[in-house]
């Protein structure tokens, strides 16, 4: 019974989370409004839970303002040849906070910027063998310099983590 309880405690223990305000104050500082300005282009691979890569892809994304709403147009290009297409419209809600919505997110999706990372979540509609599966999307972008962004994905259902998504976003202009 000792055994089992301080195998419970380690596993809890383990499972705290990192929460966005660690970042608080860290740099260079990202300001989505200034990095999702202009043209980019993104080089990504998915990863299922095992960690084996199982698609690469580049995307290019055309980012623009007016005030306090953002748009980006993303256009997926996969190592298969399959192409997808997504246009984001996010909203600045103040206070270093952000919500957006895409075609196949499933409700909001909803998010914080605290120093050099923004970090946001939501539900994703994803095309599964003949119809589709929803999951939950845990999404951290990390500046680490004026032009290159990293984003981290977790992808999960039921709690569970069933794929990673890892992407450089690079800024080509403004």
């Amino acid at each position: 019974m000792r055994t089992l309880f301080l195998f419970l405690a380690v596993l809890v223990a383990g499972c705290s989370r990192v929460s966005i305000d660690d970042y608080a104050g860290t740099s260079p500082a990202l300001d989505l409004k200034e990095f999702f300005n202009g043209e980019l282009v993104a080089y990504g691979i998915l990863q299922n839970r095992s960690g084996q890569v199982t698609r690469k892809f580049e995307a290019t994304i055309t980012a623009y303002w007016r005030g306090e709403e953002g748009t980006l147009e993303e256009h997926f290009v996969f190592d298969d040849g399959e192409e997808q297409d997504r246009t984001w419209t996010l909203v600045h809600l103040g206070d270093n906070r952000y919500s957006g919505q895409a075609g196949d997110v499933v409700g909001m999706a909803s998010g914080k910027v605290a120093g050099s990372a923004f970090n946001w979540r939501y539900r994703l509609d994803v095309p599964w063998n003949d119809g589709s599966i929803i999951l939950n999307l845990d999404d951290w972008l990390y500046l680490v310099e004026e032009n290159h962004l990293i984003n981290r994905t977790a992808l999960k259902k039921f709690g569970f983590t069933v794929a990673e998504l890892t992407l450089v976003i690079e800024k080509v202009s403004s």
